[in-house]
């Protein structure tokens, strides 16, 4: 055999030496590689599970917060239609609505009774009526009214002189103040 053919056969079983030594190492860095790419996958696959899922509910939240706002709104608008009936009986307790409970052909039966439409002081006009009721000048079972003495006075000074502006304001402020605390009581009672 010649010594080209010796070194050949030596080198080629060396080679494979090496690789028999080197085959094990090589397949676990394959095992390795394969196990960071499976694991990759597997973070990518459960991480978009996770934003889908974040979608959905996204989604649902915003579709909850549509739905509570269009409650709010509801319930707002049940209060005001709450308060414009509210309004609406007060009015016709008052006697201001009798024109909607009236027809046109019962108008003649109910004339002079009716509410705002009575003209009590017979005068033509009904609108200073309704002012005296809603100053509550001009009632006789409160206050003793003398001769000569402005109706709007106070009984300090029915000495036969008119009140000044000022007093006359003083008392519509307390009127007023009395008639808004009743307004304020009516309505906590109604709340209640």
């Amino acid at each position: 055999m010649s010594t080209g053919l010796i070194v050949a056969i030596i080198v080629v079983a060396i080679i494979i030496i090496a690789l028999l030594m080197l085959l094990p190492r090589m397949r676990a860095t394959a095992r390795q590689k394969q196990a960071e790419r499976e694991l990759h996958s597997r973070r990518e696959r459960v991480a978009d599970e996770q934003r889908q899922e974040a979608t959905q509910r996204e989604s649902r939240a915003e579709r909850a917060e549509q739905q509570a706002r269009m409650a709010e709104q509801e319930a707002q608008r049940e209060r005001a239609e709450a308060n414009l009936r509210h309004e609406r009986a007060s009015m016709h307790e008052r006697g201001m609505a009798d024109d909607e409970l009236i027809a046109d052909d019962e108008r003649d039966r109910f004339a002079g009774v009716s509410g705002p439409d009575a003209d009590r002081d017979d005068d033509g006009r009904t609108m200073d009526d309704r002012a005296r009721a809603a100053t509550d000048r001009d009632t006789d079972t409160d206050r003793d009214v003398s001769p000569g003495v402005r109706s709007g006075t106070t009984d300090g000074s029915a000495t036969g002189q008119e009140s000044s502006d000022y007093e006359r304001g003083r008392e519509d402020e307390r009127r007023f103040e009395r008639s808004r605390l009743t307004d304020d009581v009516r309505e906590s009672d109604r709340t209640n």
